[in-house]
């Protein structure tokens, strides 16, 4: 968006504002808010909800409720030359009055399956093939991972190859093995049907990445063709 308008990108992460020292906290958010409002910008506030929590939440301290008061005030002030935006995970947080504030909400639910897929290709850069990527992408979805997640998987999964002087497919496989083993058996056993009926990989390597012994999957298979 800050390309779009030809407008600097500006970014900040009110956690980094929070001091220990509570009566500070309101004057470092005026002061970045100020200092945005000097020239025309693209702001965006990270993390919104830990300064603009909900004023009714009888657990916060006084002095936090005063810091959404001071948040809405200089939102109120912001300049019609600039764009404004914040990003939270946790939206049912936010002070109504924050809400009300901005002129489009716009929510990013978590990517299927597909979607994953396509993210895990442009963070593993060719570093691992398609079929590999596919488990991934099944096993992070089975999560309910978001891009972020799968971000942070190929990122760790690339240094420990290097490291460990392994291709980034069998770290990935590795990683994914340890999540889907510490699945109950019965969805250990779903999720290593849908692998072998996708044809992904072999039944030994399913067998080795989801801890379901080849018998089993050959008697659900058995059963399955039975059925039909």
């Amino acid at each position: 968006m800050a390309q779009r308008l030809g407008l600097p990108l500006l970014v900040l992460d009110l956690s980094s504002v929070m001091s220990s020292f509570l009566g500070r906290t309101g004057g470092n958010i005026r002061k970045v808010l100020d200092y945005a409002k000097a020239s025309p910008s693209v702001l965006l506030l990270d993390e919104l909800d830990t300064v603009a929590k909900r004023r009714d939440d009888g657990a916060e301290v006084g002095e936090l409720k005063r810091l959404v008061t001071v948040l809405l005030q200089e939102i109120d002030d912001w300049p019609a030359s600039s764009l404004l935006l914040a990003a939270t995970n946790h939206a049912s947080l936010l002070d109504p009055a924050v809400w009300r504030r901005f002129d489009v909400v716009v929510d990013f639910p978590l990517p299927d399956e597909e979607q994953l897929l396509l993210a895990l290709e442009q963070y593993c850069e060719k570093q691992a093939e398609s079929k590999v990527l596919a488990v991934v992408a099944k096993v992070l979805r089975s999560q309910e991972s978001s891009f972020a997640d799968a971000h942070r998987l190929v990122s760790a999964a690339r240094r420990r190859a290097v490291l460990s002087e392994v291709a980034v497919a069998e770290v990935l496989l590795d990683s994914c093995g340890q999540q889907v083993r510490q699945l109950p058996f019965p969805e250990r056993v779903r999720f290593a049907m849908d692998l072998v009926q996708a044809d992904h990989m072999s039944q030994r390597r399913v067998c080795e990445l989801t801890g379901v012994s080849r018998d089993t999957m050959r008697e659900r298979l058995r059963r399955q063709t039975g059925q039909n």
